[in-house]
């Protein structure tokens, strides 16, 4: 059963009051590991050993910061296989999507180690024969990160290894589910180098860390990967201490079908991209409108593709979908059905718990027709196997319809024309958009949303400049 003690000033550490939480197997309900339940005094010396480890790292060239990075992306890599074993064991998800989860992982690390060397400054000539200007810019100082569960490998990897790379260290907290699988992602860093108080762990049920980070002055940057009222809840604290934010925030995504599409081709692509992780991703596609003259061919093939996809526990290499991670998200999704169908929609397919499953946190994927656009299910994301399919026929009507909601993080749009994907991917009100793909997210690309979806850019170039202060120096010579 792994074991996960708290990382403090270099060293693993129980709780100092003791206390553990116990880590549950979606799949078959029974406890696979023990994490330590920080409170206040833990947060407050895994802060003070992030305050002493900044003022360390933060004078570490540039390229030995990109080195130790890259070792880092290096040892991941070699131990692919057992973390996503142990990915697997924690959220559920198929063995083969957490093996690619570890490896994109591996790509944000090994992407900011080169970022690591690129911060660029900037002169300019001053006003005056002897006068010059510069920008430059340094770190912003420690940072404290919340991710959520859905993705625990590659969430972390997108808020430490931008911190590291611009010189931040950094105090941690990933979602209680997945604990022991970040744990082995820590000791990569570790072992590769960064020093001690660089990077700091904290682990157990959030409310007693992220109320001390918040409350101390200390820590200049909070990034954090959740639900929109957990973040405004840091927003709001934010304000007493003035902290820079980043704020990931989760989506409801529209997915346009245009009518110049093959709708069985659509319907597969759609498949495909609805059954990744169950559902439970923040980009994943839940609203699905699609052109009238498609509905039934698009209806019959999307329902058809997902019901033939076998459902059961991710250690098995031919499960194509795992189980929802908790008690709690099961029961949700129960209740979401239940006020579609109540509401007036049509189940096509799915809508329970699947035949011959008596332990494990199992769904069916679903798909509704006859939806509606004031419906619960449009307009609260469900985060899991549920797939509402409503028609359109007008390309202005549909783009109302798809930005109505507060959400903004991803849209997608499937057609033939190089102009139609154009001028939908314009309209759309999305931090990102996919043409004829549900990939949402590389290394090397920004990945965040708009409106409700929050603020800031992680990956890609764009996402070294949280992370950093800009410094305007005029220099009279």
């Amino acid at each position: 059963m792994q074991e996960t003690q708290l990382l403090i000033g270099g060293r693993w550490r129980p709780a100092a009051a003791g206390g553990t939480i116990t880590l549950i197997d979606p799949a078959t309900e029974e406890p696979v590991g023990r994490a330590a339940q920080a409170e206040r005094a833990d947060v407050e010396a895994a802060i003070e050993a992030a305050v002493a480890g900044f003022a360390t790292w933060r004078e570490v060239p540039a390229w030995e910061r990109s080195n130790v990075l890259r070792r880092a992306a290096q040892l991941l890599r070699e131990r692919a296989d057992h973390v996503a074993r142990q990915l697997t064991i924690e959220v559920g998800k198929p063995l083969a999507q957490s093996k690619g989860e570890v490896i994109a992982a591996v790509e944000c690390i090994d992407w900011f180690a080169d970022e690591a060397r690129r911060i660029y400054g900037q002169s300019l000539p001053g006003r005056t024969a002897d006068q010059r200007f510069e920008v430059r810019y340094e770190p912003v100082g420690p940072v404290a990160a919340f991710t959520a569960w859905n993705f625990p490998i590659v969430l972390q990897a997108r808020k430490i290894a931008p911190a590291l790379a611009a010189g931040c260290s950094i105090v941690t907290r990933p979602a209680e589910e997945g604990t022991g699988a970040v744990k082995l992602l820590i000791d990569c860093f570790l072992e590769a180098g960064v020093p001690a108080g660089v990077l700091n762990l904290l682990t157990g049920v959030p409310q007693p860390i992220s109320e001390a980070v918040m409350d101390d002055d200390r820590i200049r940057k909070v990034t954090f990967t959740g639900s929109i009222p957990v973040g405004q809840w840091f927003m709001r604290r934010a304000a007493d201490t003035v902290k820079r934010m980043s704020m990931e925030l989760g989506g409801h995504a529209p997915v346009i079908v245009h009518e110049d599409v093959d709708p069985e081709k659509a319907a597969l692509l759609s498949a495909q991209g609805k059954a990744r992780n169950n559902g439970q991703v923040c980009v994943s596609p839940t609203r699905f409108f699609v052109h009238k003259k498609h509905e039934k061919v698009f209806l019959e093939t999307f329902a058809g593709a997902l019901s033939k996809m076998k459902i059961g526990n991710g250690l098995d290499p031919s499960t194509e979908i795992g189980p929802l991670i908790n008690k709690r998200r099961l029961d949700f999704i129960e209740k979401m059905v239940a006020d579609t169908v109540a509401e007036g929609a049509r189940v096509v397919c799915g809508g329970k718990r699947p035949a011959g499953f008596n332990r494990g946190f199992f769904f069916e994927p679903t798909v509704f027709a006859d939806i509606r656009d004031e419906m619960r299910i449009m307009r609260e994301e469900p985060f899991g196997p549920l797939a509402p399919v409503t028609t359109f026929e007008d390309f202005d009507e549909v783009i109302v319809r798809a930005n109505a909601l507060p959400y903004g993080l991803a849209g997608y749009v499937l057609t033939n024309s190089q102009k139609l994907a154009a001028k939908t991917a314009e309209a759309l009100r999305t931090g990102i958009v996919g043409v004829n793909t549900f990939q949402a997210a590389t290394a090397e690309m920004p990945f965040g949303g708009v409106n409700h979806s929050g603020f800031g850019r992680e990956n890609g170039a764009q996402g070294m400049l949280d992370y950093l202060d800009c410094k305007f120096v005029n220099v009279v010579l």
